[in-house]
């Protein structure tokens, strides 16, 4: 049996979202029982959710991987007594304390290990195992090599691995940066993620007094800034920056697509995706990416290649990808020292409200122009359709308009007639939550940049092999 295909769910539509366009599973938690402090979900939200996806026939896993201070473990009865309430298909748990509790008292939920509770041994596995654990979710610091003898002789426990989305420059999540500098505990959901903020260098002089240190044209090739690590005398790592800043903790993000393969062979139970804060076209897009190379790996492992999927990948925001610790060590590649934004050659668009007769009621999540195409993602493929549209009729006013702007739950109308398909198929393939996206405006700076990232992990994915 092929592995779960494992999605978050920051919001009701992103779970929605994730669940159409192929997941085999959905995580989400409320902020006050879990580590998602951001979660969009109310306790009804949860209800609903746990329902639509029962209803289709797939699982959702509630967190509670929260590290209880003393006022927390006050509040474990009520979360525990929700829970069984709610009655998910597993809980996401890190603190030991709270597993065991959920264990006394409600035995009758299976327990999954939080990826926060660093499981990176078989020994750990089996710690975590024999206290009756149904899952371990493995740190993203296992390396596959490691992945495979844990499998090897862990085989009565399901295991869950990080494949896709943002990696952390602390240890699977446990930093310090975010609190010492904002008073905001990563460990609590609530990461500033300072490691991606503008840092520039200074330099204090003899009389205490700090004055910015400006690089230009007349003294950059002067000097170079270099620093040293003890227990590596001769290696210096240079601390370059531009006009932006310098980044020398912006870690690139995880994509193991091109290890798919390995992943499925050696049985792993659950590959998991990283970015309950992304948009709902990241989940669209990632979703079904994997959901179609898992399948067709599945189908033809000797015919299969990531070029398809990774170009469907390449259609998102990112910080260009990396393999994480699959190899055992981050490659150079893994990190960005040259800028912290996202980059993609499209953009979210928008996605469709509900179907009004006839009509698509669609909510605009960029600005559109007459003349410009918008290509809408159909569900269970890899299959796109096009549509361009001259003017734009607003949904609520029926104002037309030759452009038009998102914002504040914008929405338009648009008819099926346009997309010159019969109604009916029209309907099946973009059904509710289907998501559009529009090309993405790039300098030649960009274009070349994003190039290069593409040819920089396609000859990292294939010295790895």
């Amino acid at each position: 049996m092929a592995a779960e295909l494992l999605l978050p769910a920051g919001s009701p539509v992103k779970l929605k979202t994730a669940v159409l366009y192929g997941a085999d599973a959905v995580y989400a938690g409320t902020p006050d029982m879990s580590l998602r402090t951001q979660s969009q979900f109310s306790l009804a939200d949860i209800s609903e959710g746990i329902d639509f996806a029962h209803a289709k026939g797939k699982k959702i896993y509630l967190t509670l991987n929260l590290f209880t201070r003393n006022e927390d473990v006050e509040k474990l009865p009520h979360f525990v007594n929700t829970l069984r309430e709610l009655k998910p298909d597993g809980v996401l748990v890190a603190d030991p304390g709270v597993f065991l509790f959920l264990k006394e008292h409600a035995p009758e939920l299976k327990r999954f290990v939080s990826t926060q509770a660093n499981v990176c041994s078989y020994q750990t596995v089996r710690f975590w195992q024999s206290l009756g654990a149904d899952l371990c979710v493995l740190g993203r610091e296992v390396s596959f090599a490691e992945m495979a003898e844990i499998r090897r002789r862990c085989p009565d426990i399901k295991l869950e691995t990080f494949i896709h989305g943002a990696m952390c420059m602390s240890y699977s999540g446990r930093c310090l940066i975010s609190n010492f500098l904002t008073g905001r505990s990563a460990n609590r959901g609530k990461c500033a993620h300072c490691c991606r903020w503008h840092y520039r260098l200074h330099l204090r002089l003899k009389d205490g007094t700090v004055k910015d240190l400006t690089i230009t044209d007349e003294n950059r090739d002067l000097f170079e800034f270099l620093l040293k690590e003890d227990f590596r005398p001769g290696e210096l790592y240079e601390v370059t920056e531009d006009d932006h800043g310098s980044f020398i903790l912006n870690s690139k993000d995880l994509c193991l697509l091109p290890k798919l393969g390995n992943l499925l062979d050696i049985g792993m139970d659950s590959l998991k995706i990283e970015g309950r804060n992304k948009t709902e076209y990241y989940a669209a897009v990632t979703a079904r990416a994997y959901r179609q190379a898992i399948d067709d790996y599945m189908q033809n492992p000797a015919c299969f290649s990531p070029k398809r999927y990774m170009d469907e990948l390449y259609t998102l925001q990112n910080r260009g990808y990396c393999l994480g610790f699959y190899n055992g060590q981050i490659s150079p590649l893994g990190q960005n020292y040259d800028y912290t934004r996202t980059s993609g050659e499209w953009l979210f668009a928008g996605s469709i409200v509900k179907w009004q007769g006839s009509d698509i009621i669609f909510e605009l999540r960029n600005c559109i122009n007459g003349g410009e195409f918008i290509e809408f993602l159909v569900p269970g493929s890899l299959e796109n359709i096009r549509l361009t549209l001259t003017e734009f009729t607003d949904a609520e006013t029926g104002e037309i308009t030759p452009r038009v702007s998102a914002g504040q739950g914008k929405k338009i109308r648009i008819s099926a007639a346009a997309f010159g398909l019969p109604e009916k198929i029209l309907k099946q393939k973009l059904p509710q939550y289907t998501v559009a996206r529009k090309p993405a405006a790039l300098s030649d700076n960009e274009k070349k940049t994003i190039a290069r990232e593409k040819e920089d992990f396609a000859a990292l994915s294939r010295s790895s092999d």
